[in-house]
């Protein structure tokens, strides 16, 4: 397929990859005998929820309709304060229905678009929705690759996985809409110029028919299921989609299930975790929330769930671990690298580490 050749480009200078595909190769020399084992390492069925999701979120973002949703907003305000408040909310919002990443692919150009029309603060604006995406990802199973790997794994409800969830939820999206009146004047906001984008009726309403049951066969299991269906209707309605979503992802998300099943399996690393007594909620918390400071939320996810089956206390860990540095989560790379400004590290780490601090005190707590 033609854009099989930029996928791979774009793997080329995707540094996380790379050290992905570095780490297998090691494996692949130091234990020959274990290749034929590989492909029972990755969750399949995780791959197959993710590949859908991607599917029909990218189909969304193609109609246009969430554009057309931030015009709405930004045409209905009047202050700074109140288009930011909105914005984070929506961010939020957008995140525990379309998963973290894509809202920030959504959300983020749209915002750059509002704040040099209405000449509101970018980068704050912008760290500001990276911690919202990660603070509404947590809610839902499918917000967030770690949920939805977590979800998968223990064949947990949609509905009790929300509800174990919702108490710490709450408490940072309340702290962060607090945050965020703080952070953003309540001076007038003034709109020079319209937005203008066309939207695809079409394609909107066959991502919204074909979500339900998606979400549906996905819960109960059947995610490869689902795929096929939502595959086959993009293959002959839309094709364009399947080639627009992010195929590099899904082999990262691959290479992470080998790299870190073969990892968690060495003695070493055994008798390391071992001697931190994952046994008890609070020593798993705060290794969840300390390991995805170093190897981002979702590896720390995949390797922990190696040594405890408590996965409450795990998705409470690495969520709340994507706040901080970072590094904590992918969401807050990619944020950043849409936002294109190196100064925004320094604005990032100003908001993102005291929320992680507090976040983390307000977990152990709850625990």
């Amino acid at each position: 397929m033609a854009w099989f050749p930029e996928s791979l480009r774009n793997l080329r200078r995707d540094v996380f990859f790379l050290v992905l595909l570095s780490v297998a190769l090691v494996f692949a020399v130091a234990m020959p005998s274990r290749l034929a084992s590989w492909p029972s390492l990755v969750d399949w069925p995780t791959i197959a929820a993710l590949t859908g999701l991607l599917i029909l979120t990218k189909a969304v973002e193609e109609s246009g309709a969430l554009a057309h949703a931030g015009r709405w907003l930004i045409d209905r305000t009047s202050t700074r304060r109140v288009a930011a408040l909105g914005l984070v909310a929506g961010t939020a919002l957008l995140s525990m229905l379309l998963t973290n990443d894509v809202s920030l692919f959504v959300m983020v150009p749209l915002t750059l678009s509002i704040c040099r029309i209405a000449r509101m603060p970018a980068t704050r604006l912008v760290v500001f929705e990276a911690l919202a995406v990660n603070a509404g990802s947590m809610l839902t199973p499918i917000g967030n690759p770690q949920n939805l790997f977590l979800w998968q794994q223990w064949g947990i409800g949609f509905g009790g996985f929300v509800w174990a969830m919702l108490p710490v939820v709450a408490i940072a999206l309340a702290l962060l809409l607090a945050l965020t009146a703080v952070a953003f004047p309540a001076a007038r906001l003034e709109v020079h110029e319209h937005i203008d984008n066309g939207l695809d009726r079409t394609m909107l309403i066959v991502a919204a028919v074909l979500y339900v049951p998606f979400l549906f066969l996905a819960d109960m299991h059947h995610a490869a299921w689902g795929l096929a269906g939502v595959f086959i209707v993009f293959a002959a309605f839309r094709r364009k989609i399947l080639a627009a979503i992010d195929w590099g992802l899904l082999l990262t998300f691959v290479l992470m299930f080998i790299d870190l099943r073969m990892l968690a399996g060495l003695g070493a690393v055994k008798g390391w975790l071992g001697a931190l007594d994952l046994h008890q909620p609070r020593h798993l918390f705060a290794t969840g929330a300390l390991a995805s400071q170093v190897v981002s939320n979702v590896p720390a996810a995949i390797l922990l769930a190696e040594y405890s089956h408590d996965w409450r206390t795990l998705a409470w860990g690495v969520n709340i671990g994507g706040f901080g540095f970072i590094l904590g989560s992918l969401a807050n790379l990619i944020a950043l690298r849409l936002l294109g400004e190196k100064s925004a590290w320094g604005t990032f780490h100003v908001w993102s580490v005291p929320f992680f601090l507090v976040m983390g005190a307000v977990g152990w707590l709850l625990l």
